[in-house]
């Protein structure tokens, strides 16, 4: 792992690993653990390309889990972005798994030869009596997703800005969580937009008064408001690293109160000794259940059925002039105006009118023989038309007409 030369003095001791087959770790309690599953190892463990010289990118994915069980430690995460990026297990042990080795068993699946190859990581947690140290700060970097932050290069450049302004003696990483396990939501893919990460830091002097301007009523103002707080120190984190100080949280472990819980001795499982069971008489009183069958079916049976008479009667017998509805007015509107058409229509056809000319009877001028009208008597005269149209002109009677002259002088109606 590259190192950058201020490394040593800033007495950073978290602990970065390779994985380079079985092999044994040694972290410290409350200290951060991270371990670098590589695809360029794993890949020799795969058969090669068919085709020599032909670049080998083989997708390959990881899972990691407790030797014997379905699942890693609770202290430990995993989290790999691709098939085509490396995994990395971190994590902060704390003091009770302090000598108890971990084996974790390490799968690695080529996606191309669906083949598989499996290590295991003996962790072995050491104790050490300067951690934990008192003073712990967590910060909340918005710019940056969690395997970024795991990367040695943007986690020693981090702690090497957060020394700049503590100023403490020892400084190191404590944990490292994402912040969609603190229940923050997945960013959208727009504008290189981060999830987010918290990122706690232990020293072993006071909180600097840069750090504690949060805590002024002016700042915790500003953080009610949703607005950004006046921190004097943030220009030595915006160039890399643009944090959330309304966030921060500051922890004085040496003030905290301790609780204790009293731990539950087990018991053997036995029962204590109270004696013998003693079953009830078989002389027993026999009881006489038809009044709790009328009080619980009879009577609510029959209130249900009266009501049902009621609202029979009520809806089958009871309706002729009793419910009126906008609709039934209607009703009565369409009949009386339907009764009044069929009145009218019957008082047209028995009014009497004179008969035009067309329908009385006229004499032939050459044989005297009378022509039958156009319409039979019974014709409906309400549905003659006013006006003979051209089509009815072929079916016309000449009618003649005298003149003066004593000359006939036929018209075509």
């Amino acid at each position: 792992v590259h190192k950058p030369p201020w490394w040593g003095v800033l007495n950073v001791v978290t602990i970065l690993s390779r994985s380079h087959g079985d092999r044994n770790v040694y972290p410290s309690a409350g200290v951060l653990f991270v371990h670098v599953l590589e695809r360029e190892y794993f890949k020799g463990e795969f058969p090669p390309y068919p085709k020599a010289g032909d670049a080998s990118n083989d997708p390959i994915t990881f899972n990691t889990n407790l030797k014997g069980y379905p699942d890693r430690p609770g202290w430990l995460r995993y989290i790999q972005r691709s098939s085509h990026s490396d995994g990395v297990l971190y994590g902060s042990p704390t003091a009770e798994h302090v000598g108890k080795p971990t084996v974790i068993e390490i799968t690695a699946y080529n996606r191309r030869t669906f083949e598989t190859a499996r290590h295991n990581l003996v962790i072995n947690i050491m104790s050490t009596e300067e951690f934990p140290l008192p003073y712990q700060a967590e910060f909340y970097i918005k710019n940056m997703n969690v395997e970024e932050m795991l990367a040695s290069e943007v986690l020693g450049d981090f702690l090497g800005a957060v020394k700049n302004v503590w100023q403490p003696e020892r400084l190191n990483a404590i944990n490292i969580t994402s912040a969609l396990d603190r229940g923050g939501r997945v960013p959208l893919p727009i504008n290189d937009m981060k999830e987010g990460v918290y990122v706690m830091v232990g020293a072993d002097v006071q909180f600097s008064s840069c750090l504690r301007e949060v805590e002024t009523p002016q700042n915790q103002l500003r953080c009610s408001q949703e607005m950004e707080p006046l921190i004097s120190c943030d220009k030595k984190f915006r160039a890399q690293f643009h944090i959330d100080w309304c966030k921060i949280s500051l922890v004085d472990i040496t003030k905290v109160v301790p609780v204790y819980r009293e731990r539950l001795v087990p018991g053997t499982g036995v029962l204590p000794d109270v004696g013998e069971y003693n079953p009830p008489s078989e002389m027993l009183r026999s009881r006489d259940y038809f009044t709790d069958f009328l009080v619980t079916l009879a009577v609510p049976s029959a209130v249900a059925l009266v009501l049902f008479t009621i609202l029979g009667y009520s809806m089958c017998c009871r309706r002729e002039g009793v419910v009126s509805s906008p609709f039934s007015i209607q009703l009565v509107h369409h009949s009386s105006i339907q009764k009044s058409t069929k009145e009218l229509r019957g008082m047209s056809k028995n009014r009497e009118i004179s008969w035009p000319l067309s329908t009385l009877p006229v004499f032939h001028p050459v044989s005297g023989e009378v022509v039958p009208p156009l319409h039979p008597d019974n014709y409906e005269t309400t549905s003659m038309p006013l006006m003979q149209t051209q089509t009815n002109l072929q079916n016309q009677v000449q009618i003649p007409q005298q003149q003066p002259s004593g000359t006939y002088v036929f018209f075509f109606l």
